[in-house]
């Protein structure tokens, strides 16, 4: 450290004496309290914020120690506005000496980190700056980008022929500061409204859970009998016994510290040896947010059932699903979001549209994430396609390599298309994760509220469409929300009973509106999180009835799922293909659809 850096450790402040030195096995304050998050993803950590800032204990579990979410999320300004509410509730309720401060002894602010008009973007994590090591270096910035482009290219066809139809939008105005009239804007507005900055999703969760780490410290520091926060990471609910109903009905909660290894190919949690499940009580709201696929929420006996999308096919209502293949290449997409939609044929010359999307990062050249939809009647089967002998075993490795070839080439095609950037060269370009195929299965429950003071929240009780990030909206400014329209019932007089059921019907209500704006994402053009009035925009200028409808089957997909099947955990399992870094500006978008320059050509 040089003799010129500001870093100096303070109360509260992130010094990197944290959450590693508080011993695993101390519970002090953790019983009985006001609000237990059950997975430390957005919507409960804002939740346990919303509880804090309200003046209440919060109490968060999560298996993992840290966030490693690696994707990139476009962010409407509401998430921005409603941290701004929060620093202030803070600042009103705790004063200067009980809020975090970064590492150089400044205070933390939320929404300043997260978006500060007067600071550049770039390749900035979100400990660099919360440690002070920027300010040490006089390079204060910030972790979101803004989007500076937004461009929606229309490739489908017209009349029988290519027909190409780009469409460059004005970038939305930032915000300049937080707004606190924009704290009861519903989701369904937010959701319509369009996307303002761009943040790798790990830097936002890890810039919330420092922020809750922080409070934590400071409080056991003073030895503070209720510390406002109390955080059990590495923990999960008991696999047995976890939940137990009290006689009044409500439900008490024990965890246990675990381990996760890799075993076998896959991610196991076992018990951590010497310790012992730690009880938590009764807390007076518990909330289950651990993602799409809850094991928690279905020991409580929560369900789920498929969302169905009327294609306007004359099949009537189906299953609301698509197939994407990811990936993040070294390609300077910058601050942009580019959307495009395309016509694909099968073999019979049926048309379908496929949808694809660039996210980048401003001034970051190795963000560049693209997501291509994978057409219905494709299935990547090396047989068909004869790169493997009619009788070649699924699963030998000759089988699986010629898989993954035409999960690559079909991925680097149809990225090219968006970027503007041929699949020859992307070829010697970095892919630092996948690409790899997923599934987009819409699938919502009836009601939130599955205990007296238990809530199902975020991806856990409903999830939409992915290319919006409206999960991530709809819990961080939704779900969350909702918690602190809980805490002001409560402290209005309201009894417990009618606040949870209002907070789970408030849950249900947010996740419906995001189910509405995705419903569009499966079947018709327009992109959603471009917002509603440059839908109409792009409408016009590409000339086509915007109640057009999309073809979709089924039959062939499972096909392509009986192949290899999908994996949730390979999100965490990156697969380098060395390369190149692309850092220049993207081409600028031609003209003429690509089918029409081949024929051209």
């Amino acid at each position: 450290m040089s003799q010129t850096d500001p870093r100096q450790p303070a109360a509260g402040s992130l010094d990197g004496s944290a959450a590693p030195c508080i011993p695993a096995d101390d519970t002090t304050g953790a019983r009985d309290a006001d609000f237990l998050g059950i997975g430390l993803g957005g919507t409960n950590m804002l939740g346990m914020l919303w509880t804090v800032a309200m003046g209440k204990r919060a109490v968060g579990v999560d298996i993992r120690s840290c966030p490693s979410l690696g994707v990139h999320w476009n962010i409407r300004e509401e998430l921005y506005h409603h941290l701004g509410v929060i620093d202030r509730m803070m600042l009103e309720r705790y004063g200067e000496e009980g809020v975090p401060k970064r590492g150089d002894g400044r205070l933390l602010s939320l929404a300043e980190a997260l978006y500060h008009p007067g600071w550049p973007a770039g390749p900035v994590a979100a400990d660099d700056l919360l440690t002070g090591f920027l300010a040490s270096m006089n390079a204060d910035a910030r972790i979101a980008g803004l989007v500076l482009h937004t461009e929606f290219i229309d490739d489908r066809w017209k009349d029988g022929k290519p027909n190409r139809v780009v469409s460059v939008l004005d970038p939305p105005v930032p915000p300049t500061q937080p707004d606190e009239t924009r704290l009861e804007i519903s989701t369904l507005d937010t959701l319509n409204g369009p996307s303002v900055l761009q943040a790798r999703a790990a830097d936002v969760l890890i810039l919330l859970r420092r922020y809750l780490e922080a409070i934590e410290e400071m409080d056991l520091a003073v030895e503070c009998p209720e510390p406002r926060v109390r955080l059990f990471t590495s923990h999960r609910v008991l696999v047995d016994g976890g939940f137990t109903e009290q006689p009044d009905g409500r439900t008490a909660v024990t965890i246990e510290q675990i381990r996760e290894l890799d075993f076998g190919g896959k991610f196991r949690r076992v018990r951590a040896p010497g310790t012992e499940p730690v009880e938590l009580g009764v807390p007076e709201v518990f909330s289950i947010a651990q993602g799409f696929d809850s094991a928690d929420a279905r020991a409580l006996g929560f369900t789920q059932h498929d969302v169905q999308v009327d294609h306007q096919d004359g099949r009537g209502p189906v299953v609301a699903q698509a197939d994407y293949l990811a990936g993040l290449i070294d390609v300077l997409v910058d601050g942009r979001l580019r959307r495009r939609i395309a016509s694909a044929f099968d073999a019979e010359g049926e048309e379908y549209w496929v949808r694809q999307i660039a996210v980048g990062h401003e001034d970051d050249p190795a963000v560049g994430w693209v997501l291509v939809q994978v057409p219905d009647f494709k299935t990547f089967d090396p047989i068909a396609d004869g790169l493997v002998p009619a009788d070649q075993e699924v699963n030998t490795p000759e089988y699986y390599a010629a898989y993954q070839h035409l999960l690559r080439e079909f991925f680097l095609e149809e990225a090219g298309h968006i970027l503007g950037i041929s699949r020859d060269a992307l070829r010697g370009v970095m892919t630092t994760y996948g690409p790899k195929l997923f599934s987009v299965l819409e699938r919502t429950g009836e009601d939130a509220l599955v205990r007296p003071n238990g809530v199902i929240a975020g991806d856990s009780f409903g999830n939409g469409h992915f290319m919006t990030s409206g999960g991530a909206i709809t819990g961080m400014v939704g779900h969350a929300r909702r918690v602190l329209h809980y805490w002001q019932d409560r402290d209005a007089g309201v009894e417990q009973a009618a606040a949870i059921r209002t907070l789970a019907d408030g849950i249900k209500e947010d996740t419906e509106a995001w189910l509405e704006v995705s419903a569009q994402e499966f079947s018709q053009a327009a992109p959603i999180n471009f917002g509603s009035e440059r839908i109409e925009l792009i409408s016009k200028s590409a000339g086509k009835d915007p109640s057009l409808r999309a073809a979709a089957i089924d039959a062939t997909r499972r096909h392509r799922h009986s192949l290899v099947p999908l994996d949730p955990s390979d999100w965490r399992r990156p697969v380098m293909f060395p390369g190149r870094r692309y850092a220049y500006p993207l081409p600028p978008l031609d003209t003429q659809h690509p089918a029409a320059r081949e024929d051209a050509a």
